[in-house]
C-alpha cells in the first residue's frame, strides 16, 4: 500500500506541490512561473506530458560564499545555483548579485531561461545563480572571489 506524502495530500487537483525548501504561503517568483506553465498546458498538445517536468528544477545548490574583504575580515554570503533543465545541453544563465535575491527568484529565472533557449532553438538548458550581497556596499577589489 502506498502512502501519500504530507505535502502532496494537501494539494488541490491541478496544483503542483511546492518543494519543501520553499514557503507554501509565499512561493514568490517560482509560484508565478508555475502559474504560467499551468496556463499554457492546454495549448501544448502532445507535449503537455512534459509539463510536470517543467515544474521541477533538475538541481538546486545552496552555498556559503566566503569573501576576504579589504578591511581584513571574511564576510559570508548565501549563494544559489539552479539548473532547471539540462536536457537540451548545459545550463546557460548568469549570476544575480543582489541583497534581496531569493532561491524562489533564482529557480524562476533558471526556468524562464530554459523556456527562452528552447523557444529560439538554442542548444542549452536553463540555469541561474544568485548571491545575497549588496554589490554597492563592496569595493571593487573585494568583489572578486
Amino acid at each position: 500500500m502506498s502512502q501519500a506524502s504530507p505535502s502532496s495530500a494537501s494539494v488541490a487537483p491541478g496544483e503542483h506541490p511546492l518543494p519543501s525548501y520553499l514557503q507554501a504561503d509565499n512561493p514568490g517568483p517560482w509560484g508565478n512561473y508555475l502559474q504560467q506553465v499551468d496556463r499554457v498546458i492546454p495549448h501544448l498538445g502532445s507535449l503537455a506530458r512534459w509539463a510536470e517536468t517543467l515544474k521541477r528544477p533538475k538541481r538546486v545548490l545552496i552555498v556559503d560564499v566566503p569573501i576576504h574583504m579589504d578591511n581584513g575580515t571574511v564576510a559570508h554570503f548565501e549563494g544559489y545555483r539552479v539548473q532547471h533543465n539540462v536536457s537540451r545541453g548545459p545550463g546557460k544563465g548568469g549570476v544575480r548579485f543582489h541583497q534581496d535575491v531569493t532561491l524562489s527568484e533564482v529557480m524562476a529565472l533558471s526556468a524562464w531561461m530554459s523556456v527562452k533557449n528552447a523557444a529560439v532553438n538554442v542548444p542549452y538548458g536553463g540555469a541561474k545563480g544568485g548571491i545575497r550581497v549588496d554589490p554597492k556596499s563592496c569595493r571593487a577589489a573585494s568583489s572578486n572571489a
